[in-house]
């Protein structure tokens, strides 16, 4: 990876600020674009810029994900997550740059009850999960050195995200309430990143499942953050059902990493160790 230039959507983003401090700490030279750099539905812009730089990687963070808004505004969802992506599809084949679009658990629709690997169908059930699906669509239609990487429950320093507000309202309050019948991976952006490195460093394309190890429901997510940070709360669960939203959320959304296991990556570390040390350092620096 010495000296390649890798250009960043969405670069201050919760993900997207993880990439870049990590590969700016490589010889690689880091081209971070965020909204107001680059706007991924102008089509001759995000062409411009990306003929311009000529990145050897892409890696396209930039999305809509507001789960809930997109269910009243899905032409934007769709604009910028499936045009968007398109755009940056085209732009990146035509420089011939490798291309990295980060997906999401939310294009399965939960009834199962064993963990989705790559080979199983998506069929999401809220807008955003199909407006990210019809992402996957052109990437994989239109260019030809792609890496989807689908993740779920992603955490960290940066942005909005459950631990953090897990924290904050604990702080707060000394009873909250927590669904405890949607299941998940929780992932950790630090650890994301790193993967995503990994998979650009090879030419080992396709669909790829990262998320850290093991599952849980958002309830035991939760009782895990107040155990690491000590934190007294008195955590009730309850049902998805007694706090209706208007997107519908898959209840069950493991994500198998068969894909990486088969092309000889390392699987993430399991989530409760990510999380420990994210407190750990949240702490430090509160």
């Amino acid at each position: 990876m010495n000296r390649d230039k890798i250009l960043i959507t969405g670069a201050h983003g919760q993900l997207g600020i993880e990439l870049v401090t990590l590969l700016e700490s490589t010889e690689c030279e880091v081209y971070g674009y965020g909204r107001n750099e680059m706007d991924i539905t102008d089509f001759e812009q995000v062409n411009d810029i990306i003929d311009r730089v000529r990145p050897t990687v892409i890696i396209h963070a930039a999305a809509y994900t507001r789960v809930d808004d997109a269910e009243s505004e899905i032409d934007q969802a769709f604009l910028v997550n499936a045009y968007g992506t398109r755009n940056v599809a085209v732009a990146a084949q035509k420089v011939d740059a490798k291309l990295v679009y980060i997906s999401t658990d939310y294009v399965f629709d939960g009834n199962s009850h064993e963990p989705y690997n790559e080979f199983v169908a998506p069929s999401p059930i809220n807008v955003y999960g199909k407006s990210k699906w019809a992402g996957e669509r052109f990437v994989a239609d239109l260019h030809s050195k792609f890496f989807i990487v689908r993740t779920s429950w992603v955490y960290g320093k940066h942005g909005n995200n459950f631990v953090k507000t897990m924290l904050k309202l604990g702080q707060k309050q000394k009873e909250l309430f927590v669904v405890d019948d949607q299941i998940g991976c929780p992932t950790y952006a630090v650890d994301l990143a790193a993967q995503i490195f990994q998979l650009i460093q090879t030419e080992k394309y396709g669909i790829y499942h990262v998320s850290n190890s093991g599952s849980c429901s958002w309830y035991e997510f939760a009782k895990a953050i107040f155990e690491e940070t000590g934190l007294i709360v008195r955590l009730e669960q309850c049902k998805t059902k007694d706090y209706p939203r208007p997107a519908a959320r898959p209840l069950y959304s493991v994500l198998e990493p068969m894909a990486l296991r088969l092309n000889g990556f390392k699987e993430l570390r399991h989530w409760r160790e990510a999380l420990k040390e994210f407190i750990g350092l949240y702490e430090v620096e509160s």
